[in-house]
Order: structure tokens, then C-alpha cells, then sequence
């Protein structure tokens, strides 16, 4: 099938200067979320028609397999199907979607399709509050009519509950014939693809109807409230999928996936928990409250403890993270590394049993096993211009207090009292140290505050 993509719109009740269907759901654009259910039923052509803001449109979702067609002026859906007849071929079905409705799934749109197959089909919801949808008028003998949209319809047919979706299914060889003899008589002075429907009665056309099998799929995005409501049935959706995959959520009412997350079995998320990007829990993970986890990995059985923030790193099974630790990009933890609260690492490989507790940071450095890292070191690992690499090998004991001011290497097994600042490299197996000698200085007074 050729498929068509509606995204031209300007959305102005969303009162913003982005686009409406690049508004973000889950950590996507909208129309991106159209764009991924129509590839999934492999179409033979696929083109957006763009018009509102077409250069940001365009720079956000360019790809190989989309055709464009712009939009300019946005005169109705009609017009807008109107602009994309050229790249369509004309011997397979068109379906039309929306930029704006993200929810649709494939497997509704192939029903759809099937149901299409002897003309043309129609998908719509009845609704208990139509209000702002185009009716479905029906003839005596129940088939369809034609489309009335709610500002030209009537009392009466204001009262009719089912109601046009705006996705359809339509023979392209009849699709141009139809569009070419549309008129922009009515209330919106603007030519409606729903139009269409009564010229496919008059010719005689058989139209079907399909139904989702839930109404979520067929909701538009009109408004920031809108936005918001979608926003928590996609999330919902997503909780549901990981549930039903054996993932153990606190609370399935507190989760946001923005991206895509990938769960092992017996995997723990505690409330409030944002993932963003491309995040894998392995087996038996366990993530604790308000952590926020972007592009990461995170190994079998690791915990990942309250308030900790991982983005581009890849966690060791069996090791610990937080509370509030900070893992940035370019971090690689071994197996069973324990990196407590107020730690935070950057471009850094820590190999297995290394642990920095507390009040750390560790940069642009690699880090032996069964290394430990007391509170308050750092690698001074940046001069204001450029940025220098710490080795520390294996056994490695770093008291408190040091810094360690790159580029420096650390040998395997030593020793670094607390309060060292090391400036050149440490030898393996032996205790360094640089601390200034302590005195005592008898008789000394604290200065008081000179009185007025």
C-alpha cells in the first residue's frame, strides 16, 4: 500500500513555536511515532505531507524512505492529500494517518486495510462526547452516507455518536478523480478528504467500517492537556508491556519511558523512575526510587540505589551505584563495583570489587580491580585546556583527601596515605605520601569581633 501522512497542521492551540507533531510522547516526536507503526506494515510508498514549520519538520525526521510533500497554504485535509498524489503509486490501496494521533496500532490499520480490499474503508469510534468530530451518517440500510463535520452538521446529526477518525483506506486510482472535484463550500471554507466519502456513495463504491479495539488508538493532539493525557496512557501501555514480561514495578502508575527499555526477568523498578534513550536491565536488576537512567547497561543482579543519574555508561553485575551518584558518559564498571553516594564518575573504567564509597570523583581514568578510592579523592584530570588520563592498577589503597593530578600512574598495590597530593607517579607496593608536617602553637587566641 501507498501510506500518507498528515503533519502539516500549525497547531495553535498548543501554544508553542515547536511544531505540533514534533511535541515529544514517551521521548519521541509524535508523527514519530506514525512513522514507526507505518513501517511496520512495509508500505510500497510512504509520504508526509509538511507544512507548518517544515524546515524543523524535515531536519528532525529526514530518512531515506520518506517522500515529502508540502503543504503551502494548508487548505483542509483534502488539499493536503492533493499534494502527495504524484509520489503515490496507483495500483495499490492509500492509507491515510495522522501526524497527530501516535497511539494507532498496526494491527487495527490492517484490519483496516482487509477491509478495504473491495473499495474503501473507514475507521471510526463512537464516542459518548462527540463533540468536535465529523458524524458518520448512515443511510436506512445502515451503510454509510457521507461525513458531516461538527461545525456544517446539524442538530440532528450532532446528536450521532460514532464518529470519523479521519483514518482511512482508499483506492488511489479513485482517490485523484475524487480530490479533483472537492469544493470548499462550508463553514472552514476548506477542502475535506472526508468529502470524499459521499462521492464514493454516488459512484457506487462499496465503504466499510472498522473499529479499534480500544479508543486510545484514535486519540488526537490538539493541546498541552491533550499532550499530557496521551502522555499517561503511553506510559500506562509501556508499564503493562514490562509487567507482562515479568518486571516487577512499585508502582505502574510512576514510570516513564522515554525510549526504549529492555528488561531481563525477575528485574525490580521502584517508583518515579525516568528511562530515556536505549536502557537494558539484565537479570534481576533492581532499580531504586527517582533514578534516572539514559542510553545505559545495566548488569545481572546490580542495584542501582535512590536518586543515582547514569547516562552512556555500562554497569558490572553484581555492583552497586548510589545513593545519588552520578555516572556520565564514557563509564565502564566491572563486576561488583560499589560506588556509593555523592560519587561521580566520567570517562572511566573501574574494573571488578573496586569500590569509592563517598564523596568522590573519579575522571578520565582506568582503575584496576579491588581498588579502593576514599572520601573526598579526586583525579585532577583537567589543566583549563586539556584533559589528562590516571592509571591505577590493581590493590590499590587511596586514603582520603588525595587528589591525584593527572596524568599520573598509580602501581599495583600501593598505598596512598590520606591527605596526598600526588603529583608524580606512585611506585607499586609502597606507601606514598605528601602532607605537610603538623605543629602545634601554644598561647594562640582565636581573633575576636572588634567591639563598636
Amino acid at each position: 500500500m501507498n501510506i500518507v501522512i498528515l503533519a502539516a497542521g500549525q497547531g495553535k492551540r498548543m501554544h508553542s513555536h515547536l511544531p505540533k507533531v514534533l511535541h515529544p510522547l514517551a521521548g519521541k516526536p509524535l508523527v514519530s511515532h506514525v512513522i514507526g507503526t507505518a513501517r511496520h506494515l512495509l508500505p510500497e510508498r510512504l509520504c508526509l505531507v509538511y507544512g507548518h514549520g517544515g524546515d524543523a519538520v524535515r531536519a528532525s525526521l529526514d530518512a531515506p524512505d520518506l517522500a515529502w510533500a508540502q503543504q503551502e497554504p494548508q487548505l483542509g485535509t483534502g488539499h493536503a492529500v492533493m499534494q502527495a498524489l504524484p509520489h503515490l503509486a496507483q495500483e495499490v490501496p492509500t492509507l491515510i494517518l495522522y501526524g497527530d494521533v501516535p497511539l494507532i496500532r498496526a494491527e487495527t490499520l490492517n484490519g483496516l486495510l482487509h477491509a478495504a480490499q473491495e473499495g474503501l474503508a473507514i475507521l471510526t469510534v463512537k464516542l459518548a462526547d462527540p463533540a468536535g468530530y465529523g458524524r458518520i451518517v448512515r443511510d436506512a440500510a445502515g451503510g454509510v452516507a457521507r461525513i458531516v463535520e461538527q461545525k456544517d452538521a446539524t442538530a440532528a446529526e450532532r446528536q450521532i455518536c460514532e464518529v470519523n477518525t479521519g483514518i482511512m483506506a482508499l483506492p488511489t486510482a479513485r482517490l485523484g478523480e475524487w480530490l479533483g472535484r472537492l469544493s470548499n463550500d462550508n463553514a472552514q471554507q476548506e477542502y475535506y478528504l472526508t468529502d470524499v466519502i459521499g462521492l464514493a456513495v454516488a459512484a457506487g463504491v462499496t465503504i466499510r467500517t472498522v473499529h479499534p479495539q480500544s479508543d486510545w488508538e484514535v486519540l488526537g493532539v490538539n493541546s498541552k492537556v491533550q499532550l499530557a493525557e496521551l502522555e499517561r496512557i503511553a506510559q500506562r501501555l509501556n508499564a503493562t508491556r514490562l509487567m507482562e514480561q515479568g518486571v516487577r514495578l512499585a508502582d505502574p502508575a510512576r514510570l516513564d519511558v522515554r525510549g526504549g527499555l529492555e528488561c531481563g526477568r525477575d528485574v525490580f523498578i521502584d517508583v518515579n523512575c525516568v528511562f530515556e534513550g536505549k536502557v537494558v536491565l539484565e537479570e534481576a536488576a533492581e532499580v531504586g526510587p527517582h533514578c534516572v537512567l539514559k542510553n545505559a547497561r545495566i548488569g545481572a543482579g546490580a542495584r542501582i540505589n535512590a536518586f543515582s543519574h547514569i547516562e552512556d555508561a555500562v554497569v558490572g553485575p553484581d555492583s552497586v551505584i548510589g545513593p545519588f551518584a552520578r555516572l556520565r558518559p564514557g563509564t565502564e564498571l566491572g563486576a561488583g563495583v560499589h560506588v556509593g553516594n555523592f560519587v561521580e564518575i566520567k570517562n572511566s573504567r573501574i574494573a571488578a570489587k573496586s569500590k569509592a564509597n563517598h564523596l568522590a570523583y573519579i575522571g578520565d581514568a582506568t582503575v584496576g580491580s579491588r581498588v579502593n578510592v576514599g572520601a573526598g579523592t579526586i583525579t585532577c584530570n583537567y589543566d583549563g585546556a586539556n584533559k589528562f588520563r590516571t592509571i591505577i592498577g590493581d590493590d590499590v589503597f587511596i586514603g582520603s583527601d588525595t587528589q591525584l593530578v593527572a596524568p599520573v600512574v598509580v602501581g599495583r598495590g600501593a598505598t596512598l596515605g590520606a591527605g596526598t597530593t600526588l603529583t608524580r607517579d606512585a611506585p607499586p607496593d609502597t606507601l606514598t605520601l605528601s602532607r605537610a608536617r603538623q605543629i602545634s602553637v601554644a598561647g594562640w587566641k582565636r581573633p575576636e569581633k572588634l567591639k563598636k
